[in-house]
């Protein structure tokens, strides 16, 4: 049986989804190819159905040749390391995508600068390598694992030509910091909401401990009571974000003295030290500030200020690095370029409210 589905491309222009789908023995075999022009996607389900008619046809077909989709399933699939949130999210949403149908042979350099092209309406450049980086894990273990006919050197090629097109980039660094002042306002808002909401959470406990741990939002939301030790004030930070590795990625990183005072002043109610979901603090924290009228600052940002600052104080970069977790001190250098010296939060009103030991708010 086969199929066409006419389908309008974010581009404008029309791709009609050819599929044909084969069922013998109980198994159902499907495939999937995109063609510009509806004769053309007619021709190849009536050339694919006299193909895998021959004799033995499916079963070759279905081992050795399947769609990008399925070699993405089964990536997914037979992964023993859990894969991280963002690289799920990114494999699930390119299985929406024309090239996902077609099968590992007719995937060209070509197909994937033609697929870069695509993610690239309406989005960043950085954003479209992340994409690119996370298929080509899938085509770098495609062929030699399962002997599918997906070469990695297609996905090498279409990078640099990806790169020299502009359609990809590296991420920039991003410097943006807060200042005392948003951050004063920040606090007195989260503090406002705290009092008229009891229940509601306590941001300015964890935008406080952001800076002091440099922690990431993410980091924080797994960090236990149980991995905290406090007699020698460390903490270890389980999956911290790593180029090669990030779940497994557990290390032990030192607690700035206000950090562990924030800790301390926590109810200890529930295994997390932080109960709380990266998307309601994201939520929270973002709403803060369009509210406030701070512009163009994240949550993340607050961890470069805590880093920013340790060299502030005169830390070295391995000495920061105890704090910060950073595993190549090369990291940490744009971060020594510091103007100021000493530490501005020296007397900063807000460590005595987040200091203060809290009662567990009634629901």
């Amino acid at each position: 049986m086969g199929t066409i589905l006419e389908r309008k491309r974010k581009d404008g222009s029309t791709g009609y989804h050819a599929q044909v789908v084969v069922k013998k023995a109980g198994v159902t075999h499907r495939e999937t190819r995109t063609f510009d022009r509806r004769p053309a996607a007619r021709a190849w389900i009536e050339k694919r159905q006299k193909e895998l008619a021959q004799p033995g046809a499916l079963a070759a077909a279905k081992i050795e040749d399947p769609t990008l989709a399925e070699v993405i399933d089964r990536y997914v699939g037979d992964s023993r390391r859990p894969l991280g949130r963002t690289k799920a999210q990114v494999l699930k949403a390119i299985k929406g995508y024309d090239i996902a149908g077609k099968s590992c042979s007719a995937i060209s350099s070509a197909e994937v600068v033609a697929f870069a092209s695509e993610l690239s309406a309406g989005r960043q450049p950085q954003t479209v390598s992340n994409y690119l980086a996370h298929l080509g894990s899938v085509f770098a273990i495609a062929r030699p694992a399962w002997g599918y006919p997906l070469n990695s050197t297609v996905m090498d090629d279409a990078l640099k030509v990806a790169r020299r097109l502009g359609l990809t980039a590296k991420s920039r660094a991003r410097d943006r910091r807060p200042t005392l002042t948003e951050l004063d306002q920040l606090m007195r808002h989260f503090g406002d909401v705290r009092k008229r909401r009891p229940s509601s959470l306590p941001m300015q406990h964890v935008i406080a401990f952001a800076i002091f741990s440099t922690r990431r939002q993410e980091e924080i939301t797994r960090l236990t009571w149980l991995d905290l030790d406090g007699s020698s004030g460390r903490i270890l930070v389980r999956d911290m974000k790593n180029p090669g590795q990030k779940i497994g990625n557990d290390v032990w990183c030192e607690l700035p003295a206000e950090a562990l005072a924030i800790v301390r002043a926590l109810p200890q109610v529930e295994t997390r030290i932080f109960p709380y979901s990266t998307d309601a603090i994201s939520a929270a924290f973002t709403r803060a500030c369009a509210l406030l009228g701070i512009d163009d600052l994240h949550f993340h940002d607050l961890r470069h200020e805590g880093v920013s600052r340790l060299f502030e104080m005169g830390r070295t970069v391995p000495l920061a690095a105890l704090v910060s977790g950073h595993r190549s001190w090369q990291s940490l250098q744009r971060y020594t370029h510091v103007r100021l010296v000493g530490d501005k939060y020296a007397k900063w009103p807000w460590f005595e409210v987040v200091a203060q030991p809290e009662a567990h708010p009634s629901h």
